[in-house]
């Protein structure tokens, strides 16, 4: 047998949903032919990828690593896909504008909104994908312009730094530290903490790690392939905590309380920058990015607590 995308997918769904039937639902496809699909998958390997009971199922140790693989090889053939899409399009009349998340959206939308009455000509195309995925399409031409987090260094590239915003400890009422006004990020040593594979979590997963790894700490860190809002469910029943940017933070969550994360100097922040090719073959991106620099006031978080950040040549530490 032929091991596809189908298989794929489906087994990063069953461990998504940790159930055949609510992995089936979301695939909507019958519970018996996902059952079968991943069945006929572990033969072909010849191992175990989950453990099943009349809970749900869960990964094995080699389904664990084998969904985590397998997750980001269709996130790069949607990106492919994505490519091919772009390149048929055409940049002439078209801004395609790469986010980590769709939240990202929210404090741009001054420079969206003025883009729009001075240009309604052009179509501004949204793309959601990792800071992996969307700096490639950037280097490759596929995607205009990418709005990233953290620390970027790509030579092909030139930035805009754009706002901050706080890093905040997310943890159920019930928790210990739910009593304090912030947390430092010593308080997480031994801690299970939630990550999503998906938008900031893999610029939070890094900072969480260098963090504490400063001091000889680590975290019980659990990885999902979910958003992180659905994160939430899992702290709000009590099976552990995560860490997100507040601008993640939109939807309200009962039993959750959120915290600043704090280190010697205060509060800890993720910076938000945008990056492009040093040599532009679109000609919309000039005028959006004028558009992004005049709302640069606008979009910091907090002014007078943070740095104003200055805008580099090349995607760089600042």
């Amino acid at each position: 047998m032929t091991v596809g995308l189908r298989h794929l997918r489906f087994a990063v769904e069953a461990a998504h949903h940790g159930s055949f039937r609510r992995a089936a639902h979301s695939l909507r496809v019958r519970q018996s032919t996902l059952s079968r699909t991943i069945w006929q998958l572990e033969h072909a390997l010849g191992l175990t990828l989950f453990l099943r009971s009349s809970g749900g199922v869960r990964p094995t140790p080699a389904g664990v690593h084998f969904v985590e693989t397998a997750a980001h090889l269709l996130e790069d053939f949607d990106e492919l896909l994505e490519s091919a899409k772009a390149r048929g399009i055409g940049a002439a009349g078209h801004l395609s504008l790469g986010l980590l998340t769709f939240t990202a959206a929210v404090p741009m939308q001054p420079a969206l909104v003025g883009f729009a009455k001075e240009r309604p000509e052009v179509s501004v195309r949204l793309v959601e994908a990792s800071k992996r995925v969307l700096l490639r399409r950037v280097l490759d031409g596929t995607l205009d312009l990418a709005i990233v987090a953290g620390y970027t260094h790509e030579e092909s590239c030139e930035i805009l730094s754009l706002w901050s915003e706080r890093i905040l400890l997310v943890l159920p009422l019930s928790h210990p530290l739910s009593d304090r006004r912030f947390a430092n990020w010593t308080d997480l040593d031994g801690e299970i903490v939630f990550m999503s594979r998906q938008g900031l979590g893999p610029e939070l997963q890094e900072l969480l790690a260098t963090k504490l790894a400063a001091f000889g700490g680590s975290a019980r860190i659990q990885y999902h392939p979910a958003s992180a809002e659905a994160l939430l469910s899992l702290v709000s029943a009590g099976l552990g905590l995560t860490i997100q940017c507040e601008g993640a933070l939109q939807a309200r969550q009962r039993d959750v309380v959120h915290r600043e994360m704090h280190d010697r100097s205060g509060a800890s922040w993720m910076s938000f920058a945008a990056c492009w090719k040093k040599v532009p073959s679109n000609p919309t991106i000039s005028p959006f990015l004028a558009h992004l620099r005049a709302n640069r006031p606008a979009l910091s978080a907090d002014p007078a607590a943070v740095p104003r950040p200055t805008e580099s040549t090349r995607c760089g530490r600042r």
